[in-house]
Order: C-alpha cells, then structure tokens, then sequence
C-alpha cells in the first residue's frame, strides 16, 4: 500500500522549507519535544511544520535555525527565503475560487503544479485537464460534480483555462508529457462536436515544443495504466518528484522514493508502447472524421 499523506502542502517551497528543517533538527539531534520546549512552541504545530502540513513566520523560523544552531548568514537567509516565497504563494490567483477547490484538495494541486517543471500525465478515461477545450471542459465538470450549481461550475471551466494560460505558455512554460488511453477517443464528452474540437485541439496543442501527446491503443491490451489515472509532478532541482492521485473527495500525494520510482517505472512503460507523438496526430485526425460523420 503506497504510503500517503492526508494533507497537502500548499506549495513547492513549503515542501522544500520543511525538509530542510527536519533535517537541521535531526543534525543538531534534538527531538520535537525538546525544540518545542525551548522556542516555546507546540510540538504537535512544530510535526506539522516539518511534514509540510502548515506554514511558519520568520520569526519563527528564525528562532528554529538559532536553536539548531545555524549562525551562518546565508544559511539561514535560505531558509527564511523559503518561509517568504511560500508565504507569497498564498496569494495565489485561484483563492478565490476556494469554495469549490477544497472538496476535492484541488487547491493543493494547483499550488503544487504551479512550482512544477514538468508534468507526466496519464489519462485513461479523459483528456488532461490541461489540454482540454472550454466546451469539453465545461461538459466534464458539469456530468462528474453533479454536487456543483451552474456558477461553480463555471469557476472551474475558469480555472481550468487559466491553469493552461499560466503553466502551459510564456517564458517558461512547464513541459506536459500526456498519455492518453485510446478509451478516451471513444468517450463522448458533451457531443460529436466537441469531440470534434477537442481532437483538433489535441493536435494544435502537440505542436508546441513544451507538449508531448501520445496515444495508447488498445491493441496493447491489459497494461500497468489501468490502475487509473496520476500525474508525476517534477520540480527544480533538489525538490523530489511526487506523484498526485485524484479522487472524488480524498485526493492525495505519494512522495516516498518507492512509490514514485514504482510510478515512473509504470509512464516510462507505458510511454514505450504508446504511439509515436507524429502517428498519435494521424489517429487524432482520423477520429475527427468520425465525429464529423
């Protein structure tokens, strides 16, 4: 059973400040009890802080490094660098739309994706969130959140669009490297219309130098991927992988060395079999045609 957490920190930089305090306890070898003790804080406040679970200050975080002793100004200037930057990245423009995020952890996600390089997606029932039109979104969202009104419905087809703006062009847009089971060519999603639209899409999309697609077909028959859906998150360097598993309500992330290794070994497998990116075009062309018809 993959070891997973229950909460999900709010950023990458989260992630990282909070490695890098467990590590500078345990170098200095004191317990929780006897830092919580000394900087006067509780220890059940200062696990969560180490686990990523929750954020510090850096007044807080500044009495931490002085009790682990670190006196070194660029040391401790790399932490506190990191208590800002994750503090920043609260603000982030998707708070608003908190009331429909929190169900599913989804805001989690989006701060997680959003200090990501590169993200490997493998889809077997529907287009990536990341790739797909408005109208298909729209349809999705609509059929599977049935919980939703028509507003909240439409403040995550805005969301969705905005997670393609912001992560998937610029300067620096992430990499997307998605896999997607032909089952997901043969779904009917709003109507042969949309259908229609979306595997353009998928093409046009593909082009662009930052994107990879590609198709498994089901020739290839049972495979690893039909366990469902994950996406591998990739982060700058010293950050480690970790792989996100959606659920209806209990969404989580697997960060063990084991479970992600396990998770790329199963992509870069399923990536080997898929079609190549130029003949996943040709069958998105060919399916067009179909829903024309």
């Amino acid at each position: 059973m993959p070891r997973k957490k229950t909460l999900v920190p709010q950023s990458v930089y989260r992630r990282q400040l909070a490695a890098r305090l467990k590590q500078l306890r345990e170098t200095s070898d004191l317990t929780l009890a006897e830092v919580a003790a000394r900087v006067e804080i509780n220890q059940g406040s200062l696990s969560r802080i180490e686990n990523g679970e929750r954020g510090t200050t850096p007044v807080l975080a500044g009495a931490l490094l002085t009790c682990y002793g670190v006196d070194d100004p660029a040391q401790r200037n790399d932490v506190l660098d990191l208590v800002r930057a994750d503090r920043e990245q609260q603000k982030s423009w998707w708070r608003k739309y908190s009331t429909v995020l929190t169900a599913t952890r989804y805001d989690g996600y989006l701060a997680l994706e959003s200090g990501a390089v590169a993200l490997s997606n493998y889809q077997p029932m529907l287009v990536p969130g990341l790739l797909q039109t408005e109208d298909y979104a729209r349809s999705v969202i609509a059929q599977m959140r049935m919980d939703l009104t028509p507003p909240q419905v439409e403040d995550l087809v805005t969301i969705r669009l905005e997670r393609q703006h912001t992560r998937l062009s610029g300067a620096n847009p992430t990499k997307l490297w998605a896999i997607l089971d032909e089952a997901v060519l043969h779904r009917t999603i709003g109507s042969p219309t949309v259908m229609a639209n979306q595997l353009d899409h998928l093409i046009t999309a593909s082009d662009q130098p930052n994107i990879t697609v590609q198709l498994l077909p089901f020739s290839l028959g049972a495979h690893p991927g039909l366990y469902g859906p994950f996406v591998i998150l990739t982060f700058p360097a010293h950050t480690p992988d970790l792989v996100w598993l959606e659920n209806p309500r209990n969404s989580v992330y697997l960060e063990a060395s084991t479970d992600v290794d396990n998770y790329w070994e199963i992509f870069d497998h399923l990536r080997a079999c898929a079609l190549s990116p130029s003949d996943t075009r040709t069958r998105f062309a060919e399916m067009i045609k179909d829903f024309d018809t």
